[in-house]
């Protein structure tokens, strides 16, 4: 099922079926997942560090052969946050005690509002992409722009991307903007996609003169047996 807004919608419309298209639109594996393992790499400025790492079909990611603990778990980080995003929950499963409201279209897309179960969370859609969200995850509030994605020809995955922590209350930014450029690839022709390479630029005014910028590279990736 595809949805394209064309045109701006009129505040107050019910955009649940939309948003359900454009949910669906996102790129997930299919059931039965198995895992994959590969070699994985670090760097930034002039350290680079080097691994191997296994994902298991719970998800789970283990790291081994870097010793440096932080950049250990940096590492384990991104395979599981990636991982956990391409879990295939159903629209109802995950939105069921939702409601979907339009609100303004801008140049992001149109505005969805969030009601029910998660009331105050906000979406932006364009091009049966999600191109803005608003969440609040554990008493903070994080938002996230999607501007160019990857067509995996069974959805889209985000490719360049921000995000940002926020105070719900006050709205005041907690930490700096953090900017991503994440490449995918198949792990067998039929799938599924993984990471294969993920650049985080920090936008902070604050810090000191450096390069902020981190590599996470995922290579001879294979299935596991």
């Amino acid at each position: 099922m595809t949805a394209t807004l064309h045109a701006p919608i009129a505040p107050g419309t019910d955009l649940r079926e939309l948003f359900r298209a454009t949910y669906e639109n996102r790129y997930t594996w299919e059931p039965g997942f198995g895992g994959y393992q590969g070699r994985c790499v670090w760097e930034q400025g002039d350290r680079r560090v080097e691994g191997s790492f296994q994902v298991g079909s719970d998800l789970k990611a283990s790291v081994e052969g870097i010793d440096d603990a932080e950049i250990q778990k940096a590492v384990a980080s991104q395979l599981w946050e990636v991982a956990i995003h391409r879990v295939r929950r159903s629209f109802d499963q995950t939105h069921a005690e939702n409601t979907f409201t339009a609100g303004d279209t801008d140049a992001v897309g149109t505005e969805v509002i969030v009601g029910g179960k998660n009331a105050g969370d906000r979406y932006r859609i364009k091009d049966n992409v999600v191109t803005m969200v608003h969440r609040h995850i554990h008493g903070t509030v994080v938002t996230i722009f999607t501007l160019s994605t990857t067509d995996t020809g069974s959805g889209y995955l985000s490719h360049t991307y921000s995000s940002r922590y926020s105070d719900p209350a006050s709205g005041e930014a907690k930490g700096s903007v953090n900017r991503f450029t994440d490449t995918f690839t198949p792990l067998t022709p039929a799938g599924p996609w993984v990471l294969a390479e993920r650049q985080i630029v920090q936008d902070d005014p604050t810090a000191a003169t450096g390069d902020s910028r981190q590599t996470f590279r995922f290579e001879d990736l294979s299935p596991l047996a």
